[in-house]
């Protein structure tokens, strides 16, 4: 009976350091394996759009003196009347036209010394053109002098009267450059691998960088470029 108990006790013993043995074999080959999982690599696709622009902001500032306040918003009527007839004459409509309030400086108030200004008051005024008619506004814009010939005195070379263009329709691009910018990644990526003597594996990882729109030059404000950066980490595996 006690070799009977000894001898059980040696298979139990042995079964157990088989099962441990075993059991250390598979879970080293599962470390090994996860470490080779983990490799990854990460790269960078671009994609980038040349865009026309859909809306467009035109202020027409002018200024205006007198030394007669009341005459002062009168001339102000005036010219703002004149400036909408000639937009109107050439195919904007009544709601692509704003017209802002003047800004009235009183020279006199500012006055040092004994130089007396010619016009106690000046006054700056802006009529708007919002429109999504690109091409109308930059043919009306080599127009202007047309509006000077009748007395108006335009101004510019501020902020406050330089022309906008702006591309709003991003959501209608965003997929197409998104798949873009992910497929210039997984080509920079297999490269790699190819490189390493690896294979490319799935996506552990990506993130979509931010949209930017800019002027594609100076000299074409009305035509934008869409860039996106997309990052994107791939496994890589033997």
């Amino acid at each position: 009976m006690p070799e009977n108990n000894k001898t059980a006790s040696f298979i139990l013993g042995l079964a157990i350091f088989l099962g441990l043995l075993a059991l250390g074999y598979l879970l080293g080959d599962a470390a090994i394996r996860f470490k080779e999982y983990e490799r990854t690599v990460t790269v960078k696709g671009l994609s980038e759009r040349e865009v026309d622009a859909d809306i467009v902001i035109w202020p027409i500032q002018f200024t205006a003196a007198s030394n007669d306040l009341a005459g002062l918003y009168s001339a102000l009527d005036a010219s703002t009347s004149r400036i909408r007839g000639f937009l109107e004459a050439n195919g904007f409509t009544g709601d692509e036209i704003t017209v802002a309030a003047p800004t009235i400086t009183d020279k006199s108030a500012q006055q040092y010394g004994n130089n007396k200004p010619e016009f106690r008051y000046a006054a700056v005024q802006a009529v708007t053109v919002y429109s999504n008619n690109i091409a109308t506004a930059r043919a009306v814009m080599t127009k202007l002098s047309t509006l000077g010939k009748q007395g108006i005195v335009l101004t510019g070379g501020n902020h406050r009267s330089q022309t906008e263009y702006l591309f709003t329709r991003l959501n209608a691009v965003k997929p197409g450059m998104i798949e873009e910018a992910t497929r210039q990644a997984r080509v920079v990526a297999e490269k790699f691998a190819a490189d390493s003597q690896s294979t490319l594996g799935k996506i552990k990882r990506a993130s979509q960088g931010q949209f930017s729109i800019a002027a594609r030059d100076k000299n074409n404000p009305h035509i934008k470029k869409v860039r996106v950066v997309s990052t994107v980490e791939y496994y890589l595996s033997d």
